[in-house]
């Protein structure tokens, strides 16, 4: 097997986990990279693809891994990096080098907070489902014309935009002290899901819906108001102004239904 020739750089250290099946233990390899400028961590993936063989010269399986769009917005390549959730497409060798230094071993891993398939690959179907819980779309009668839109006033279109950038990465989740593989918790991606939604004037049709779920097993009420999901979120979403915004409409909602029933 011929390694291609790199600049006159140490080789870069990956210690990757690996999990052949969802059933299987886990266990780790070393595998070492040459160096390129501008790699970021889906490249040095790519490099053991084209050159499966660890540190020590063993033969191994590829690493297996989601990647799609290669530029942090479909959220499909968050792992484990240095112990933190991240994209590994925008994770870059030479940040994590300056860093760490040029001999610091970098290490990745599966998402600990959803079901490992295979290697770096995890089931994050509970997410999808979740949204399907709050009814996460604008509800419409039909694809024929429908016409212009509700207006939105401009502060209200900001708010919205910034929610809307969510990419359903799992990022917050995984910082999630109160999400685990065992409970309901929702998480904070389908708390700032539903202020989207039910602060969109179309959307808000299904708002008591949503509150229902909110107000349900693994809903606000099991908010440890731990922070960590806006300091891991790649978008900058408000997740904590979406947590208090959902606490403020459940009191709301809990006292409306105390006086109708």
């Amino acid at each position: 097997m011929t390694v291609p020739q790199t600049q006159n750089q140490p080789p870069i250290v990956f210690n990757i986990k690996r999990q052949d099946k969802p059933d299987s233990m886990p266990y780790w390899q070393t595998f070492s990279v040459p160096y390129r400028p501008n790699m970021n961590v889906t490249s040095v993936l790519q490099y053991i693809s084209a050159y499966p063989q660890t540190a020590e010269g063993e033969k191994t399986a590829p690493i297996n891994y989601d990647v799609a769009c290669l530029e942090e917005v479909c959220g499909s390549c968050t792992m484990l990096i240095n112990g933190v959730a991240r994209q590994a497409c925008s994770a870059l060798i030479d940040q994590m080098r300056g860093e760490k230094g040029a001999e610091a071993t970098i290490t990745i891993e599966p998402m600990s907070k959803f079901p490992v398939v295979r290697d770096l690959i995890v089931d994050r179907t509970r997410m999808f489902e979740n949204l399907k819980r709050i009814k996460g779309w604008i509800p419409v009668d039909g694809y024929y014309n429908l016409g212009a839109g509700p207006k939105i006033e401009p502060r209200k279109q900001d708010s919205l935009y910034a929610l809307s950038r969510c990419m359903t990465c799992g990022c917050c989740l995984e910082a999630c002290p109160q999400f685990t593989l065992e409970n309901a918790f929702v998480g904070a991606q389908i708390f700032s899901q539903v202020r989207y939604f039910n602060m969109h004037p179309t959307g808000k049709v299904d708002a008591d819906e949503r509150m229902e779920v909110m107000m349900g097993d693994g809903g606000i009420t099991d908010c440890g108001n731990a922070q960590n999901c806006v300091k891991v979120c790649p978008k900058e979403i408000p997740l904590t102004e979406s947590i208090g915004w959902i606490g403020r409409k459940a009191t709301v909602y809990a006292v409306k239904e105390f006086l109708v029933k």
